[in-house]
């Protein structure tokens, strides 16, 4: 995916988003970090179609995209596998292939058994699964996530943050992911990206040695990076 002389603004106001260029690499987990209000979550909303440019272009908007937001946002009604399975509705797949679909969705998140509960009986962290499983469902080419974690508490987040890495690992689709948490995108991102205002810009570009461990020693030099250009 590639952002490409970007522009977006709301009615008269000063653009929030002006002459604005990234290339978010293939297969690799892209994270951006910035300050409240510098345009991050607009940012990945022109990503995934919810908002259009009023200049430049977005390259890759044709490949099959999903949004995980902050919230899990189920549908307390439904069941877990009702919730998921509504992409797979808005995408008019087959009834008939929709519950393998589904079961292999929530087996990636490791939520099978709990299909067939409704939302008020799951943690917030299996909520957040659910969440992601949704997310996955369509096998997506870009998966999107705006602040996915930042609901949870810390041991909980960092439970998901590495169960999310094995999904990751194990599929290495592309992903652009919003954050606050600086020490979560230095751990996660294999290139990190901040931000800052008005109107939004790159402030700096860190990129990660794919051979690294998730859990280098360096992730704190790297914290030190982005706060100076924060």
């Amino acid at each position: 995916m590639e952002f490409a002389e970007v522009s977006f603004g709301w009615g008269n106001t000063p653009p929030l988003i002006e002459n604005f260029s990234l290339v978010v690499p293939t297969g690799k987990i892209t994270i951006l970090v910035g300050i409240s209000g510098c345009g991050k979550s607009t940012l990945l909303r022109l990503a995934a179609g919810l908002l259009n440019p009023v200049a430049g272009q977005i390259h890759g908007n044709d490949c099959e995209r999903s949004f995980v937001f902050q919230a899990p946002n189920l549908l307390p009604w439904r069941t877990v596998a009702e919730n998921v399975s509504l992409p797979l509705a808005l995408n008019n797949t087959p009834r008939a292939k929709q519950p393998s679909l589904v079961t292999q969705a929530l087996q990636r998140v490791g939520l099978a058994e709990h299909a067939y509960k409704l939302p008020r009986e799951l943690s917030g962290g299996m909520q957040m699964r659910v969440s992601l499983a949704r997310g996955l469902v369509t096998n997506p080419d870009i998966l999107l996530m705006d602040e996915p974690f930042g609901a949870l508490d810390a041991h909980t987040r960092r439970r998901i943050q590495d169960e999310f890495l094995r999904l990751w690992e194990r599929s290495r689709m592309t992903v652009l992911m919003v954050t606050h948490d600086l020490e979560e995108a230095a751990w996660l991102g294999d290139q990190v990206v901040a931000l800052g205002r008005t109107p939004l810009s790159v402030m700096g570009i860190i990129e990660r040695p794919a051979s690294r461990s998730r859990r280098d020693p360096d992730v704190p030099t790297v914290v030190e990076k982005l706060e100076a250009w924060l």
